[in-house]
């Protein structure tokens, strides 16, 4: 449970510009989808994609970090890192059941030809968009656990795309789509404070020092 007192606490310190932003930025949020990626082997791929999901709404990205175990490109990220949520992952097993449990069908995003294609997607149920290494796409466990398969249309000789333009793509038909229609897809409104804390707080220098003044003021507990 939010401690709005806290959250109004810290939200004063920060400029009305600030404060506003956060609300029309969230309005645009969404879990309805979420994306994962599998062991990619360049770590800049995946902080070009957390960008993505950044920039078109997608509040998680799930990283399974079987094999190689690199940390977020900061540079390539451009921020990102500290408004999207990463939930990372040691094994596929581990990934997959979570986000099975939490509601989402797996979608396995693959080249092949008798894939469902972006615009034929069915975009009512929470999907969980998986997208695989850049030598050898996804992992057959992976393929074999997915509920459905998703790729993007293509003309030309080149059968295969970069994971992160692969994933730009994608999220950014996906999210258009979503935006686009009558399916409830926003944030709940606990979830909305439960950014709204974060982002103030990822916001702030010298949080920690704060945090504890207003904690030692108010005799409560820190979040």
């Amino acid at each position: 449970m939010i401690d709005v007192d806290y959250l109004n606490f810290l939200e004063n310190i920060l400029t009305d510009n600030r404060k506003e932003k956060f609300l029309k930025v969230l309005e645009n949020r969404t879990n309805h989808f979420t994306i994962a990626v599998e062991d990619i082997f360049q770590m800049h791929n995946t902080s070009a994609v957390m960008r993505s999901c950044e920039v078109f709404g997608i509040q998680e990205l799930n990283v399974i970090e079987q094999r190689y175990g690199k940390s977020i490109d900061k540079e390539i990220a451009m921020g990102a890192q500290k408004w999207v949520d990463i939930n990372t992952y040691n094994s596929i097993t581990d990934c997959v059941d979570t986000l099975k449990n939490k509601g989402y069908q797996i979608i396995a995003t693959t080249p092949h030809d008798n894939d469902c294609l972006m615009d034929d997607f069915d975009i009512t149920k929470p999907s969980a968009l998986f997208f695989g290494t850049e030598r050898d796409g996804l992992s057959e466990e992976i393929l074999k656990r997915a509920d459905g398969f998703l790729k993007i249309p293509m003309v030309g000789f080149t059968e295969s795309l970069n994971i992160s333009v692969s994933a730009a793509i994608i999220i950014q038909n996906l999210t258009n789509r979503l935006r686009n229609s009558d399916i409830d897809w926003h944030l709940s409104e606990e979830e909305i404070l439960v950014k709204r804390l974060a982002w103030a707080k990822n916001s702030i220098k010298d949080i920690k020092r704060i945090e504890e003044r207003y904690f030692l003021e108010n005799n409560k507990t820190a979040l």
